[in-house]
């Protein structure tokens, strides 16, 4: 289900907590890399518009309703809001300079078919820059993820706690060149369009 009415109500004000800790310089410092012709996967309320400053234009998709009317008013002339989802890019192969996306994939239905769509849609020479939470490094937090996944993604709009999603992206053809685990619950990185995939 794409849509969610009261996640979209207060996910602004969920984010507040998560950027005084020091997540929205990693969105800034993600998103201010993008250039030329950018794609943006999951815009949700539209919290990383103000950073595209190095853009030239900027397609944000995004399949929940409620987030794309909340992120409505904070579009720049240079950005194009579009409800279509990660696994089915409405868009030709080879599109796109940079591809973004931040807290994205732990909610995406089939993050390895969007991993191939990102792939299929950046330009042989492209950048793919993300900054997600993925499933912890440590064992203890990682098994507390897997048991608590169940009923969070119920209560958070679809959430994985527990996903591997470097793992999705390299299999799903994309080469990831850089790659840093920011603490137990954040990592940051840039891949390009891989040879295979």
């Amino acid at each position: 289900m794409d849509a969610h009415l009261f996640v979209a109500a207060i996910y602004d004000a969920l984010m507040v907590p998560a950027d005084k800790l020091g997540f929205e310089q990693v969105r800034r410092m993600v998103v201010q890399k993008a250039s030329g012709k950018v794609l943006e996967i999951g815009a949700g309320t539209g919290l990383n518009f103000k950073f595209f400053e190095n853009a030239k234009c900027v397609f944000a998709i995004e399949p929940d309703p409620y987030m794309l009317k909340r992120a409505v008013p904070r579009m720049e002339k240079s950005i194009v809001l579009l409800q279509a989802h990660a696994e089915r890019l409405p868009f030709p192969d080879n599109s796109f300079d940079t591809v973004v996306s931040t807290l994205t994939f732990c909610t995406i239905g089939d993050p390895l078919q969007a991993a191939k769509e990102i792939r299929r849609v950046l330009k042989p020479d492209g950048s793919f820059y993300f900054a997600e939470h993925p499933v912890s490094d440590r064992h203890f937090l990682a098994q507390a993820e897997k048991f608590v996944t169940p009923v969070w993604k119920k209560l958070a709009g679809g959430c994985h706690l527990d996903r591997d999603i470097i793992s999705y992206f390299k299999a799903g053809g994309l080469d990831v060149s850089e790659f840093v685990r920011l603490d137990s619950f954040f990592v940051a990185g840039k891949a390009a369009k891989g040879n295979t995939g």
